[in-house]
């Protein structure tokens, strides 16, 4: 049986490796380029106007506005799921493998990724609909059934299986826990792992068992507070190490465009920098589209706007600032290894800012960690309300905080290998939703700039 088991087991995450590959790869970014040529490179023309538009108060859509938050929560919970483990441990095992000019392709792959986001936000607000107790929702399954119609019901309903599975949070819960037994130096058994397990769950719990209004009102303070407390001990290690920074970036541009070791290593440099970086925004996952479909905004485009500003910032941003201290790490001397994402960061961190640099950075995590399972949990509440109505989802979140202490005391492999297949199940429905749905996005785009416009 346990052979069985351990043949299944590694079926599965030999499925995943290969499905989350280049395959996927190719889905995100080559329909990300798609609706970027598309859209008349929406994320760079009209990137004024999402900065203007998130300054804008909510009342100045007018009329009847459904949904239950704002704009710039949505977004702010929308970047508080990507904002987590990725941005720390998973940019330092890319520039371990591909080196600094990972992140010059992961500037590239934000970019699409936001016109993505874009599309998202957009179709978010068309198409949503209401649940079994009358609430205005929105995401992938309702602009399915709404925009393409019923007959596309089975891909809505896969989406949501999808859905329920890939946001669990294994992943934060797990790692969380290895980085505080790391840190502190305590002894690792099930009870500490247990106990860690209970007292995240308990955190979560005062959160999310609020609602989305809840959880929305934290991720809007926690997200602001946390990204620039990051910008700033990041700062601190460029002051610490200001004569460091020129070979920083002359590092990722050389590194970005470097054909000396072939053709071959260039692709595999871009490609690893760009993959990280759609993972890490989700950009075409369809997660954003259902914390949009929550806000209060009946201008689509308006809303896509605000949405292509998540990139921005989870990709563009706050992976550049992960990679600047570990690059000056490694050039100072400290080995990277491929498979320590997060240990490669706190020994970065600590080098750069002797002492208490892998203790900011713990504090950093511990931020970065709590707000992707606050956020997660309402996207698993909206699958569990489209499948089984709004009368039972209460009980997904349950299920959700006993999940948390399940990942905190065992090992991840198989778990997170489903988890990623579930995450491309949820690519494929949304991208052929969005590709599908493009002209419609696009009509819209011409009404709305050309009454900005007057």
């Amino acid at each position: 049986m346990n052979d069985l088991f351990s043949t299944i087991s590694q079926a599965i995450i030999d499925t995943s490796d290969f499905v989350c590959g280049v395959p996927e790869f190719l889905l995100l970014i080559g329909g990300g380029l798609f609706l970027f040529v598309y859209s008349g490179a929406v994320s760079l023309r009209r990137f004024p106007w999402a900065l203007r538009e998130l300054r804008k108060k909510q009342a100045n859509d007018g009329g009847k506005q459904e949904g239950q938050i704002s704009s710039f929560q949505a977004l702010m919970s929308a970047i508080a799921a990507t904002v987590g483990m990725g941005n720390i441990a998973g940019v330092a095992i890319a520039v371990a493998i591909g080196g600094p000019g990972v992140v010059f392709w992961m500037w590239v792959s934000a970019l699409v990724g936001m016109t993505t986001k874009f599309f998202e936000g957009t179709l978010a607000i068309m198409y949503r609909g209401k649940d079994t107790a009358g609430e205005t929702q929105g995401g992938t399954m309702y602009m399915i059934t709404e925009g393409l119609g019923k007959k596309f019901k089975f891909l809505a309903i896969a989406f949501t299986i999808f859905g329920m599975v890939g946001t669990l949070c294994f992943m934060q819960a797990n790692q969380l826990t290895e980085s505080i037994i790391t840190v502190s130096g305590i002894e690792s058994s099930f009870g500490i792992k247990f106990g860690i397990g209970v007292a995240m769950a308990v955190i979560v719990g005062f959160v999310i068992l609020g609602g989305i209004g809840r959880i929305a009102k934290a991720a809007s303070r926690i997200v602001p507070v946390m990204v620039v407390l990051y910008f700033l001990m990041v700062l601190t290690v460029v002051v610490l190490h200001y004569d460091l920074v020129p070979a920083v970036f002359a590092s990722i541009f050389e590194g970005a465009f470097n054909f000396q070791a072939g053709f071959g290593a260039f692709v595999y440099v871009a490609l690893t920098g760009a993959k990280r970086a759609a993972f890490v925004n989700e950009a075409g996952v369809g997660t954003a589209s259902m914390m949009h479909g929550a806000s209060k905004n009946n201008q689509p485009v308006r809303e896509g706007l605000i949405a292509m500003l998540g990139p921005l910032i989870d990709s563009g941003i706050v992976c550049t600032l992960t990679s600047i201290p570990i690059i000056m790490a490694s050039q100072s001397g400290l080995a990277l290894a491929d498979d320590a994402g997060l240990k490669n960061a706190l020994g970065a961190f600590n080098m750069m800012i002797p002492n208490v640099g892998q203790y900011l950075l713990m504090a950093i995590v511990f931020f970065f960690a709590f707000s992707t399972m606050f956020s997660y949990s309402y996207y698993g509440l909206k699958c569990t309300n489209y499948l089984f109505g709004a009368k039972n989802a209460k009980y997904y979140n349950y299920y959700y905080l006993v999940m948390i202490v399940v990942a905190a005391v065992i090992k991840l492999n198989l778990l997170v290998g489903i988890m990623d297949l579930a995450f491309a199940g949820m690519a494929v429905c949304t991208m052929f939703t969005l590709i599908a749905l493009a002209p419609k996005v696009k009509e819209q785009m011409k009404i709305y700039f050309a009454q900005q416009a007057k």
